[in-house]
């Protein structure tokens, strides 16, 4: 792994403590208590996906939340530099993470797959 490599790595692992960090400061209750599953830094950690956990919230909550976080991205971004030191941080750009339940999708085909094997070798 190149030095780059690391770096972008540090930086997600670092963000993916933070913005939990700095959500939890937030006056809004939806904002408060949402759960950061990943943070996906892009090359060159420019921009950074924040991937949330979607937690039974319906479409209008959703697109709620989503307006409010880029309203405070700023603020999230001016807490990570403070604590981390950073001279910059990274654009965030948040999005509800639908790859859990993309992953279950696959593996159920997945299992789907090896009962008709297990039934074709009977």
């Amino acid at each position: 792994m190149n030095p780059a490599e690391l770096k972008r790595l540090r930086t997600q692992s670092i963000l993916k403590e933070l913005i939990p960090e700095a959500l939890s400061t937030l006056e809004d209750e939806y904002l408060k208590g949402l759960c950061v599953t990943d943070v996906e830094c892009k090359k060159g950690r420019y921009d950074a996906f924040v991937y949330l956990d979607k937690m039974g919230f319906d479409e209008k909550e959703q697109a709620y939340i989503l307006s409010h976080l880029k309203k405070v991205s700023r603020h999230i971004q001016n807490h990570c530099m403070a604590v981390e030191g950073w001279y910059r941080a990274p654009n965030l750009h948040f999005i509800f993470d639908d790859r859990l339940k993309y992953q279950n999708h696959i593996d159920a085909l997945f299992a789907k797959v090896a009962d008709e094997l297990q039934k074709g070798k009977k």
